[in-house]
């Protein structure tokens, strides 16, 4: 293994993605943006779109090509983002759908491609994007006139099922949109959790299908392994790596690995994470550098060829806590140096 290698179970991800439509009697679609999650757009698209997906959401117009190449003319991809300048050519040769997240979204599309389909964002409270109810109030019989493909919103605080904002969210929506004649989606992976109330017509799941928190029953999509470039013997009083931020209480042996901050494994993790040999926990010693990390093989017996940093022993969430982040950071953070692996 001559760099280190992202290993991508399509299987798994499918199987996430079946796992998640059998908790709702309504359309399960796929969110694929941010080049599917970092695991590449295309080829998680058509994984999914084997698995029975059939309706996919990108985050802007330009991630929409990549999946529209995948999976073909046919099934509807949406657009987080909606229709911001510049976009027209791209949402129409791509054939997208943007949710419109403001009266000047609005006005936009409909100057710009009269008669294309299009979906309405709403604020239901996180004030983020999507048209805030005076907004939308404002526009919605001249909207709806034009029979929108799905009107959304998006909860702030799924991933704790006790919280109050999501009642509140769920309440405002519906004041928003009952009677609206129109398809109606709230939910992504948590909402999904949350039951039936919040599934509407359509959920949209995304880090639960990439093995992530909150679908704690996910399968594991991602192992992250990397090779050894070197090995050698650290002698008690030593230094490794720069700054001198760690220094040998005794004798050990470092592997030197192909990887860093360069490609996404965060500075932070400093002296502070854990790779695997196989079954053995060998820890970070110094500072993670562009390329490189130092880690203490001692407790491996015999030659070691490379290690994981994501894997069977520790999945993109418990790599997060390390640092006190979350897994969609971490996973959206792996860079393109991978080799990226597929299997099914």
């Amino acid at each position: 293994m001559a760099q280190a290698e992202l290993h991508i179970d399509l299987g798994a991800l499918a199987a996430n993605w079946r796992a998640l439509d059998a908790m709702t009697d309504v359309e399960t679609a796929a969110t694929v943006k941010a080049n599917g999650y970092g695991l590449g757009a295309g080829r998680v698209a058509d994984a999914l779109a084997k698995a029975g997906a059939r309706r996919f959401f990108v985050a802007v117009a330009e991630e929409g090509v990549a999946v529209r190449a995948a999976i073909g003319p046919d099934l509807p991809i949406h657009v987080y983002g909606g229709h911001m300048a510049g976009d027209a050519g791209v949402i129409r040769d791509a054939g997208l759908i943007p949710m419109l997240n403001s009266v000047e979204q609005l006005t936009r599309h409909f100057e710009a491609l009269p008669g294309h389909p299009f979906g309405i964002q709403l604020d239901s409270g996180m004030n983020r994007l999507g048209m805030e109810p005076d907004e939308w109030a404002s526009v919605a019989e001249i909207a709806l006139a034009q029979a929108p493909a799905l009107i959304m919103s998006h909860l702030a605080c799924a991933d704790e099922p006790d919280h109050p904002m999501n009642t509140q969210q769920l309440a405002t929506f519906r004041e928003l949109t009952d009677g609206a004649g129109v398809p109606r989606s709230l939910s992504a992976t948590g909402g999904v959790l949350l039951g039936r109330d919040y599934h509407f017509d359509l959920t949209r799941p995304g880090i639960g299908l990439y093995g992530g928190l909150p679908f704690a029953e996910a399968q594991a999509v991602v192992r992250l392994s990397i090779p050894v470039i070197q090995t050698r013997i650290v002698q008690a009083g030593e230094s490794v790596g720069y700054g001198n931020s760690f220094v040998a209480d005794r004798d050990l042996r470092v592997a030197t690995i192909a990887a860093g901050y360069a490609d996404g494994i965060q500075r932070a993790l400093s002296r502070r994470a854990t790779l695997w040999a196989g079954d053995t926990p060998c820890p970070l010693l110094g500072r993670v550098s562009m390329d490189l990390l130092t880690i203490d093989v001692s407790a491996v017996d015999g030659p070691v060829a490379a290690l994981d940093l994501i894997g069977p022993h520790q999945g993109v969430d418990a790599l997060a806590d390390v640092i006190g982040t979350i897994g969609y950071e971490m996973l959206t953070g792996l860079g393109q140096r991978y080799k990226r692996v597929y299997s099914e």
